[in-house]
């Protein structure tokens, strides 16, 4: 490019042009003539765009786990500093790059694996203030920095989606479980209601049949006995029937030993238990026959 006598800088760009190896001046967007023959020559040009360096560091977390971490940089030449920007740096991006990774590998061994994610923006945040610091005394300035990704190794990464995997099942079966016990409380309490019910349903022919029986025996026993008034006649019955069950009880081969009290005032006792539950039964009967 030395020999040649103009120049035609592009839009957002700059040359720098030398004399003799010198620096002489700036040659900004547009037709610049170049004075071959006094030894001046188009040294090199700059970009004044923006521009973006992604940049991929593997580094440790504090809980030795390896990952890779994208960051993506952005920025420019400060137009006031053209000078620095051309002469101090031999090539800006691989300085930029030595920033990052020395950063990165500064912050995140202090973090563990789950909070390299969640803190994306610290790491962020303390890259663009160190390349702030450095990269500013060359003419460059620092837009912006973002973490782009976070990669672990795949074997770890496999792990972590089993855990969260297992989690979500966990978390199913428990929520599985909670419903199965109110299905099967809702449907023990309907069961349970639907017995009894049939239970008073299925017990009312049968004391129906004992208390008509009871009072056909009364009424036989007091025609042919007149003597007699109708509570001995009942308390005979029912100190008969007394007898009967105990002969059952000790004719069955699995009956257990049940120890009784048999005095006349047991007996007594025994009687008068029975007889006020055939009442209390009999009693029953006839107000539900009501409603």
């Amino acid at each position: 490019m030395g020999n040649l006598c103009c120049t035609c800088v592009d839009q957002s760009s700059i040359e720098v042009i030398e004399q003799f190896g010198k620096f002489s001046r700036i040659a900004y967007p547009g037709f610049n003539t170049i004075w071959c023959c006094i030894g001046e020559r188009v040294a090199g040009g700059l970009s004044l765009r923006i521009q973006q360096l992604d940049v991929r560091c593997e580094t440790k977390t504090k809980d030795n786990v390896f990952v890779d971490v994208v960051v993506s940089v952005q920025y420019q030449v400060v137009r006031e500093s053209l000078y620095d920007a051309f002469y101090k740096l031999t090539d800006s991006r691989s300085q930029i790059t030595s920033y990052v990774f020395d950063e990165v590998r500064a912050t995140v061994p202090r973090m563990g694996l789950d909070d390299v994610f969640t803190a994306k923006e610290d790491i962020a945040r303390a890259v663009k203030e160190e390349l702030q610091k450095s990269m500013s005394s060359f003419g460059f300035q620092i837009i912006n920095v973002l973490v782009t990704d976070i990669e672990p190794a795949a074997k770890v990464k496999a792990a972590m989606n089993e855990i969260n995997a297992a989690q979500r099942l966990r978390l199913a079966a428990y929520e599985q479980s909670e419903a199965d016990k109110v299905e099967v409380a809702g449907a023990g309490a309907g069961t349970g209601e639907c017995r009894l019910a049939a239970g008073h349903q299925d017990s009312r022919p049968a004391w129906r049949a004992i208390i008509s029986g009871l009072r056909e025996s009364v009424q036989s026993f007091q025609s042919e006995v007149t003597d007699v008034n109708s509570k001995e006649v009942m308390d005979l019955l029912v100190l008969t029937q007394y007898f009967d069950v105990l002969r059952d009880i000790g004719m069955t081969g699995k009956s257990n030993t049940v120890f009784l009290d048999h005095t006349p005032a047991g007996v007594a006792n025994v009687s008068g238990q029975i007889r006020a539950g055939f009442m209390q039964a009999n009693a029953a009967d006839t107000q539900t026959m009501r409603r």
